[in-house]
């Protein structure tokens, strides 16, 4: 048991210490070169703000294996688990819920701020937002927990006469308790009248962090549904648009003119909008042309990557084309397998959440299983799912954001990212992070049962008053199914042909 102890210790610690190297070096190859070597207070927070939200996914499986220096004890209480699990879930996800309310908004608040303002007064403008934020906030939460901050269980009165202790026992189905024709003791044949509502008054925190796993549920509900089709189709749709072969010198020089000329069409229009808002003109015209330009500005970069691939230069062109063509490769191979996963995904939904009772415990069974062969081959593979649920929420979150207005576009480009799209990505996954903790503690509840996260995001979060009923009629797993499938249906009409943007930025034909 001890060594089990310390070897669970020693892993976390490892794990930590990976995670945030691993983040650092993503921090230094996505941003921009316009924020190198300053903008400190923002990477730190992107920094400190992915790490949270890996470690919270990593926490589950974590808390599985917590729960293995309990499994020999006859009750949980028996023995000293590893790490308090419920304080380590609460405190990450208050300072989860600190980050993407107060921290990231100010940090991106005084990013955005305009440069030719001082430092001080870009300070004072995102406090003053930040502040304001804080109490509305504050005002909310307390009404709301004040009033409604109870959750209500449905329990049932049992009770039970008294006997000596028998010589023989003569209980049976038909007679599971003490006394001729009691069945008062017995859940099962117990009449409806013993069910009774045990209310209690949540904690407060337990109160935060439920609320703002609705408001990631409702994000994760659009943005994962959409994303869990549209990640390995996406993939499997760019292989069959991939350019079949290099053009000519001439065809080259003619399409290149083409987007130099339409590069400074854009950067006309981009100045003008520029202008506009200096002068205070921000209205919801000059906000539909500013998501108008940026989707130009990323259909034009898509189109001058694909004419770089289409005529490779270079002493070593030849082998360019065949990097390009082993890429296009690639993502049919990650698109097969991520279409695997996505099927299996929505497969387990509806077996297993959607159904009731479940057919199968599918996945749940399948993560035992590979645990039977290698202690943490099914840990791993539960973390990956997770994982992959992240993936799929930040994919369906570009998709819809290149076709939708009133969603802001934030793309991360290799070595050019800036920190608003880095703050506003990392608030997106730190917000759906929550969302798909519970959905995976939700799903995979026989894999992950008696741990900590059950207790938060099952019991207590499933009987909070006026949100229990969200969960009860599984609205947030039928729309989740709902959005997946007309994706699925999107792409097999449309998704093979080639994008072509709705502007006049394009590629000639």
């Amino acid at each position: 048991m001890g060594d089990f102890n310390l070897a669970l210790v020693i892993v976390a610690i490892v794990v930590c210490v990976l995670v945030f190297l691993f983040n650092v070096y993503l921090l230094i190859n996505y941003q921009h070169p316009d924020d190198a070597n300053q903008a400190y207070f923002p990477k730190f927070v992107v920094v400190f703000g992915l790490s949270i939200s890996a470690i919270s996914i990593l926490m589950l499986p974590a808390d599985v294996a917590n729960r293995q220096a309990c499994r020999h004890a006859i009750y949980n209480g028996a023995c000293s688990l590893t790490f308090p699990m419920k304080e380590l879930w609460l405190a990450v996800y208050i300072v989860d819920a600190v980050l993407v309310f107060f921290v990231i908004p100010f940090a991106m608040f005084y990013y955005e701020g305009d440069q030719d303002k001082s430092v001080g007064k870009r300070i004072k403008s995102a406090l003053l937002w930040v502040v304001t934020t804080a109490i509305v906030c504050a005002l909310l939460l307390g009404i709301l927990y004040g009033l409604v901050g109870k959750v209500d269980f449905t329990v049932r009165h049992l009770s039970s006469a008294t006997t000596n202790f028998p010589s023989t026992w003569e209980f049976s189905n038909g007679q599971p308790c003490i006394g001729n024709g009691a069945r008062a003791c017995s859940a099962y044949t117990a009449n409806a009248s013993s069910e009774k509502t045990w209310t209690m008054r949540t904690t407060f925190p337990e109160y935060v962090v439920a609320l703002a796993t609705i408001v990631g549920s409702v994000l994760f509900s659009i943005f994962g549904g959409v994303g869990i089709a549209c990640l390995p189709l996406g993939l499997i749709a760019s292989f069959i648009r991939r350019p079949k072969a290099v053009i000519t010198r001439s065809q080259y020089i003619k399409e290149a003119t083409e987007l130099g000329k339409k590069a400074r069409e854009l950067k006309k229009a981009a100045d003008t909008l520029h202008q506009e808002e200096r002068s205070g003109s921000k209205g919801r015209k000059w906000r539909k042309n500013v998501k108008a330009v940026e989707k130009e500005l990323l259909q034009l970069e898509e189109d001058v990557k694909l004419l770089e691939e289409m005529y490779p230069q270079g002493e070593q062109a030849e082998t360019s084309w065949a990097l390009t063509v082993l890429g296009y490769l690639a993502k049919l191979v990650l698109g097969t397998l991520g279409l695997i996963v996505s099927v299996a995904w929505i497969a387990h939904i509806v077996i297993y959440l959607l159904i009731d009772p479940p057919l199968s415990p599918f996945l749940n069974e399948v993560f035992i299983k590979l645990d039977d062969i290698w202690g943490l081959l099914g840990t791993a593979a539960f973390a990956f799912f997770c994982f992959y649920l992240l993936l799929a929420v930040i994919a369906g979150a570009m998709m819809l954001g290149l076709r939708l207005v009133f969603i802001t576009i934030h793309p991360m480009k290799w070595g050019a990212t800036l920190m608003n799209s880095f703050l506003f990505n990392v608030a997106l996954i730190l917000l759906c992070s929550i969302s798909v903790i519970q959905f995976c503690a939700t799903a995979f509840g026989y894999y992950a049962q008696a741990t900590a996260a059950q207790e938060i995001f099952g019991h207590t979060l499933q009987s909070l008053r006026g949100i229990k009923y969200l969960y009860k009629y599984n609205v947030f797993q039928i729309a989740f199914i709902v959005l997946a499938g007309l994706t699925f249906v999107y792409y097999v009409a449309f998704g093979w042909r080639r994008k072509k943007p709705s502007g006049k930025f394009q590629l000639s034909s």
